[in-house]
């Protein structure tokens, strides 16, 4: 093989709009776990977005993926798990278990299937400085017969062909007619774009405005032995923490238990140490709301939000989701629009 693990996955920037003119084309943006599918004379190798093994929790996919492409290819593209009403990444999010027998039992109940969007490499031919044109044409091939029409359905694993259309009015419809059934967005693509590893030369498109950020911190509730509020920050281009806001979208239940967990986080030195703090002066904050308890930056949650002030949340930020699958370097501020 021309290729070997592990390289880092070509990205995508965020815009306001799809881009429009010659040469673009676009695909569905899935919400699920990004993947590259290493294959070696028969053996399958996963490898997750942080360039981690991924097989141990998929194992219902190695089958599935052996026989769907040749025996030496390296191929991109997305873990889903479907539910009764779509994608579920709730489902997906429970199979990074540390215990292999809830693996098993998981990918027996709510089998994983896989979206694949490029390839890089087939036979002894890499082709990462092949236009994408050419990639898609060597995927479609493939795949042959699996055209992805609509997501994957629940009960078994299945390999399908991620949908593409050059008509970007039809990429709009898209918004709506899979939204409901797990779709995350858009994603454009040049015809003529080598594949960059690790570059973010794609473009995604989200009619919500989401951000993955990293827990620097909580601040402890006043009612009871909760917890308040989750501290976000982001990471800027020297690598520095800075704090952008708070959500405590989270039941009394879910406060008391994320006190719990959080207790092995806690730290002495204070995570936005050389960035902006969440106790700069204000004349509205409360004593109270000055006291927060550092956690080491390991911990990165997906939230929505509305509008921004300056590089900072302007309201609250409502949580959607633990992203386990995202290394905290990678929350930065590009993320925002």
């Amino acid at each position: 093989m021309p290729l070997s693990p592990p390289i880092a996955p070509m990205l995508a920037k965020l815009e306001r709009e799809l881009p429009r003119g010659e040469g673009w084309v676009y695909e569905p943006k899935w919400d699920g776990f990004r993947a590259i599918v290493f294959l070696t004379g028969g053996s399958v190798e996963l490898q997750s977005r942080d360039r981690r093994p991924f097989n141990r929790y998929f194992p219902e996919l190695l089958p599935a993926l052996s026989s769907a492409f040749p025996p030496d290819a390296v191929v991109d593209g997305e873990i889903v798990v479907a539910g009764s009403e779509g994608l579920d990444f709730d489902l997906l999010q429970m199979r990074l278990h540390p215990a292999e027998s809830r693996v098993r039992m998981l990918a027996e109940r709510t089998p994983a299937s896989f979206v694949a969007f490029d390839v890089l490499a087939v036979g002894d031919r890499s082709l990462m400085e092949v236009e994408f044109a050419e990639r898609r044409r060597e995927l479609e091939g493939m795949l042959a017969g699996r055209d992805g029409e609509g997501v994957p359905g629940p009960g078994s694993t299945q390999v399908l062909l991620t949908p593409q259309t050059g008509d970007p009015e039809e990429a709009e419809g898209w918004f709506d007619a899979f939204a409901p059934l797990g779709l995350d967005g858009v994603v454009a693509k040049k015809l003529s774009m080598t594949y960059r590893p690790g570059d973010r030369v794609m473009v995604k498109v989200k009619r919500v405005k989401t951000a993955d950020c990293v827990v620097g911190a909580y601040r402890p509730s006043r009612a009871d032995e909760g917890i308040g509020s989750l501290l976000l920050g982001l990471y800027d281009d020297e690598g520095v923490l800075h704090f952008v806001g708070h959500t405590s979208s989270f039941s009394t239940d879910e406060r008391k238990r994320l006190r719990k967990e959080l207790a092995k986080y806690e730290r002495e030195a204070d995570s936005f140490g050389e960035g902006r703090t969440p106790g700069g002066p204000s004349r509205w904050a409360r004593a109270e709301q000055a006291v927060w308890t550092p956690l080491r930056p390991e911990l990165v949650c997906e939230v929505r939000y509305d509008k921004l002030q300056g590089d900072r949340f302007r309201h609250a930020a409502t949580f959607i989701r633990w992203r386990d699958d995202k290394r905290p370097e990678e929350c930065t501020f590009d993320q925002l629009m």
